[in-house]
């Protein structure tokens, strides 16, 4: 790999109390790959136990994979919309796509990222052991290769960072052919004919999104009213109105309550009795953490009624030597948040100058078509933060038109009176990459008037940016 995950502060090198101190840390995703790099920069000697390969699920089955094939999907849905651009195919009606292919692609890249953070970390005098890890005391961590070879390590610091698995439901069980979880998907080497997903959160919104792009015909099932129900609610309904506009079919306020295999069918029956056929299923119904059978509660580790670990806001445990980040942490299920908590972590363990975790300023994005991205407070409690919002459509911007975009906005939340910025939604083509103007403005407390002062390009689509900043600046009369 040859950078981290997202941005962090330089610390300079370790203090002699620091040098020589054993980490050993449970887990190599994200969480557990930048903690090993943060503690042998503080001059320790780490090993990182990780029985699934380097990267973890959130490089070999889940945010890599998933932002790859969606990536596809994306290619394919700007070459069928080239028409309006004045560009065509030659009089071709079809673009056929080829599963097999494209997921060949997946893995194969997942692969090598997983290759490149192991070659990272080996570089830097990280030891790897390849196996799984269990907590004997909080002193020492039991480690069992593949063929069950057992070793104890000895640390002074331990972090779990085991991250998370999709949950299953009894009634609904995976069988990795048919009836499918997120990690399943890459497997297929044909689209399905209908796929029906179950779950219209984060992860059932963007492979619903991603297979209906591809040319699959897509059934969502959401037991909410909308969508994508935790995000901004215009944003969700843009997203809900463009999945009907392309086909989908999304029933909304309809809770499934069982999925079962019939032949090459897989049929899933809803609470109210009606039943929905298709050739595959996704279950996408959230993640459980992988904190069972790792010695945590026997180590006196406290775990949340969800068997989430319980941590403060510098990943310490009810335990001082054991720390926890990521999705085990239940804190905010993204690889950016994983990172910085295990960062913070080996700073803090290590008696390193370290800030605690503030999910207020975190930026987060949904790779839907068209992407959301979101920081800071919601348009929903402005009022309770003496704030207003306002929101400017992408199909006014000059540059909009002209890439033929059609759908999309820009909202800023900004207190009144020194118009302070507190929040900020940018729903459109790449708003996972446009959203960190907006999480600077959140993080330094810039204000409208000052993001406004800023001059954009003409054209581009940051000049919304800037529009709807002026739109929220305040006379001085109204301050």
């Amino acid at each position: 790999m040859s950078e981290s995950v997202g941005a962090s502060p330089q610390h300079s090198g370790a203090s002699a109390t620091m040098r020589g101190r054993q980490v050993v840390i449970v887990g190599g995703g994200p969480a557990g790959y930048e903690a090993a790099l943060v503690a042998r920069q503080l001059a320790s000697e780490v090993t990182l136990v990780e029985r699934q390969g380097v990267g973890g699920a959130a490089v070999l089955t889940d945010v890599v994979p998933s932002k790859t094939l969606i990536a596809t999907a994306e290619w394919r849905s700007v070459i069928e919309s080239a028409d309006e651009l004045g560009v065509h195919l030659d009089g071709a009606t079809a673009l056929p796509v080829d599963l097999g292919e494209v997921n060949a692609r997946v893995r194969g890249l997942a692969a090598q990222q997983s290759a490149d953070i192991r070659a990272r970390l080996e570089r830097e005098g990280v030891r790897v052991f390849d196996g799984a890890g269990r907590i004997v005391t909080a002193g020492v961590v039991q480690a069992t290769a593949a063929d069950g070879a057992e070793s104890e390590l000895d640390a002074d610091v331990i972090l779990v960072a085991t991250g998370a698995s999709p949950r299953v439901l009894s009634s609904a069980r995976p069988d990795g052919e048919r009836i499918l979880t997120w990690t399943q998907l890459y497997s297929l080497t044909e689209l399905p004919e209908r796929l029906i997903v179950v779950g219209s959160g984060v992860t059932g919104a963007e492979f619903a999104g991603a297979f209906g792009a591809l040319g699959c015909d897509v059934v969502l099932i959401s037991s909410r009213d909308r969508v994508l129900p935790g995000e901004d609610p215009d944003a969700a309904a843009l997203i809900e109105e463009a999945f009907r506009r392309r086909g989908m079919r999304v029933l909304s306020r309809s809770r499934a309550a069982a999925a079962e295999r019939r032949g090459d069918s897989v049929v899933v029956t809803l609470e109210d009795g009606r039943e929905v056929t298709g050739s595959h299923c996704l279950m996408a119904v959230g993640g459980v953490p992988n904190s069972a059978g790792l010695g945590l509660e026997e180590a006196g580790v406290a775990l949340t009624r969800s068997g989430h670990v319980q941590v403060d806001r510098v990943s310490r445990t009810t335990v001082p030597q054991i720390y926890a980040a990521g999705d085990v942490t239940g804190v905010l299920p993204l690889a950016s948040v994983a990172a910085t908590q295990g960062r913070i972590a080996m700073w803090h363990a290590l008696g390193d100058a370290v800030a605690p975790l503030d999910t207020r300023n975190v930026p987060a994005n949904v790779f839907t078509a068209p992407e959301i991205a979101t920081v800071g407070i919601s348009a929903a409690a402005a009022a309770e933060h003496g704030a207003r919002a306002t929101t400017v459509p992408l199909a006014r911007n000059a540059r909009a038109k002209m890439q033929g975009i059609h759908e999309g906005f820009i909202k800023i939340i900004a207190r009144d009176g020194d118009g302070t910025v507190l929040g900020g939604v940018v729903v459109g083509p790449r708003a996972s990459e446009f959203i960190h103007v907006l999480t600077l403005a959140v993080t330094t407390r810039v204000t409208v008037d000052q993001l406004a002062s800023a001059m954009t390009i003409y054209p581009s689509l940051s000049g919304s940016m800037a529009e709807a900043a002026r739109q929220l600046h305040a006379a001085p009369s109204q301050r």
